[in-house]
């Protein structure tokens, strides 16, 4: 079980550049092993061209490593090209599921 999830919410008139962009990016992570434990891209159904990603890690310190790596920094510089205005970052602790 994840003990911290990043929520990334954007809004961009070209996903499929963006999915294609993520997909690259997690398999070189997968590869390093700083990738999250799960990732899950979700589509706002009342919102046009509006995307929340969440990213599961083992903990805040796995989630701070993939964050500053270089790569992880070059990616984000690159997803931001591809959307239509800047993102909204939410780091949570896990605390309860069921």
């Amino acid at each position: 079980m994840a003990g911290f999830i990043q929520i990334i919410e954007y809004q961009t008139t070209r996903f499929d550049e963006v999915r294609q962009l993520g997909e690259d990016f997690r398999e070189q992570v997968k590869a390093r092993g700083t990738a999250p434990e799960r990732v899950t891209v979700t589509k706002n159904r009342d919102r046009d061209n509006s995307y929340v990603t969440i990213a599961e890690f083992a903990s805040y310190e796995a989630a701070m490593a993939n964050s500053n790596d270089p790569s992880t920094q070059k990616f984000a510089e690159a997803m931001g090209k591809l959307c239509d205005g800047p993102p909204n970052f939410y780091n949570l602790d896990y605390v309860h599921g069921s």
